[in-house]
């Protein structure tokens, strides 16, 4: 059972002199790109894909309706903070006098429109004498459709229009800035989502630019900030031995770093594709995240993303070699060097494949998992933040014992959870309180606590007892 508090999902909360400890939500998603309509520069929290509509279609080469078609098919309704970043008059080439033939009551144009589109006769020069929405229908896609007979088979038009350009499509003006008004755009909007809505971002992603060095950079600084983890992709086209050579010194993609809030995701993912009515591939991140956002709202924040089935998915850039007992099968090659990937059987469907965030193998601490570092994450925010009422008040034995009960019975409360073992505790240490620090106002707590690991290895010891022969009469 989740943690988050949305749409009928439970908060935890527990009265200790009249102050409460709230779990903060673990299942907010910030996702920074282009879209083709909406706000530009402006933070925006869509909760379900009544409110992503307001970013348009997922049109190609635009990454933000895309994502949260794809999230929403996996996970449904939960809070995704968006900052679009599309600028219509730098990201747009124009398309002029485009040549098309009505075939069968159709046609369709070359590139999706964006904005405004012109159609003129076949002499490109005189306007053509028809109404949208009386003669024809033109969709997102560029899908013209006949719906009056004012047209007839086989009429060639000139259509004009802009198309994205996406190679204008900058990493400064994605990540953005504050001006010297604190006027802000792009990830530095995700600052103010705290002030502006009560939460913070958990789960940073960026599909089809966090390949970039740059935007990987920032992801990490964000994610530093927000107490969060970000998803990293392969370039499409990587092969495995690219992958895996990428986590060394002479790689050439982002996926050379040991940050335990990194997870780093291969290969791309096949999914429906509404423009070209086919599967496409797409990056793995976007499937990743509504993994993360549907684990923790039917189990929890503290259970593993991993094993875990990906509905939408059709396929995979390329096949992963997965056998469950088999240490030498590429995916357990990828798993090995901290890389998640895909594990697709007969009957399993395909899952995620890969517990470890990219601190793994270098770093051989318990955080290496996902799920303890954000469990980790919950806990220490979560209490940090029910810690407010306490500062100023009189530092005394009462202030003492209800700070340290009131994260006892937070604790309490995460143990009949299963969020973290029993024994898991707050305590008042008097050797890390001298009467220095308590005359300065310094009040020293120790969290001492334990989430439970993923069962990654299970080991079954084969005995063959010729002993049990003996049984024959």
């Amino acid at each position: 059972m989740s943690a988050n508090y949305l749409h009928g999902v439970e908060t935890i909360e527990s009265e200790v002199g009249g102050q409460p400890i709230t779990v903060v939500k673990s299942s907010v998603i910030a996702l920074i790109g282009i879209a083709p309509v909406g706000a530009k520069n402006v933070l925006i929290c869509c909760n379900s894909a009544k409110d992503d509509a307001v970013f348009g279609k997922p049109v190609p080469g635009f990454n933000i309706p895309k994502t949260l078609q794809i999230i929403r098919a996996i996970a449904g309704s939960a809070p995704i903070l968006v900052v679009n970043t599309f600028d219509a008059t730098t990201n747009t080439v124009a398309v002029s006098n485009e040549s098309q033939t009505v075939t069968n009551g159709k046609l369709k144009l070359a590139f999706a429109p964006i904005g405004t589109v012109t159609i003129k006769a076949s002499d490109g020069t005189t306007p053509a004498p028809i109404v949208k929405d009386v003669d024809y229908t033109l969709d997102e896609y560029g899908n013209f459709q006949v719906i009056s007979t004012n047209i007839a088979e086989g009429t060639t038009y000139k259509f004009s229009y802009k198309k994205l350009d996406a190679s204008t499509v900058t990493t400064t003006q994605l990540i953005g800035s504050v001006d010297v008004n604190n006027n802000r755009t792009g990830m530095a909007l995700f600052d103010l989502a705290y002030n502006t809505f009560g939460f913070k971002p958990k789960v940073m992603i960026a599909p089809t630019y966090s390949s970039l060095s740059a935007i990987s950079d920032a992801l990490a600084t964000c994610a530093q900030k927000f107490r969060a983890i970000y998803l990293l992709d392969a370039p499409y086209g990587t092969t495995i031995a690219g992958a895996i050579a990428g986590r060394g010194i002479a790689g050439t993609i982002v996926f050379n770093t040991s940050d335990q809030r990194a997870v780093l995701l291969y290969p791309y993912v096949k999914t429906f594709d509404d423009y070209s009515q086919a599967d496409a591939d797409y990056p793995f991140s976007a499937f990743m995240a509504g993994v993360i956002i549907k684990t923790d709202s039917n189990l929890g924040y503290w259970y593993s993303p991993s094993n875990k089935e990906i509905s939408n998915a059709s396929g995979s850039e390329r096949v992963i070699e997965w056998a469950i007992n088999d240490a030498n099968c590429e995916a357990n090659q990828l798993n090995a060097v901290g890389i998640v990937t895909l594990a697709a059987g007969f009957g399993t469907g395909i899952r995620t494949w890969g517990n470890r965030n990219a601190a793994f193998p270098t770093d051989t601490t318990i955080k290496n998992f996902i799920n303890i570092r954000r469990t980790d994450d919950m806990v220490v925010e979560s209490m940090e933040i029910a810690s407010l009422p306490y500062i100023d008040l009189p530092l005394d034995q009462a202030q003492i014992d209800n700070i340290r009960e009131a994260g006892n019975t937070f604790m309490r409360t995460q143990i009949q959870r299963k969020a973290v073992l029993p024994g898991s505790r707050v305590e008042y240490n008097p050797e890390d309180n001298s009467s220095a620090d308590l005359a300065a106002g310094k009040l020293t707590l120790t969290r001492i606590y334990m989430v439970p690991p993923p069962t990654e290895r299970i080991t079954f010891k084969d005995v063959l007892d010729t002993s049990l022969l003996n049984q024959f009469k």
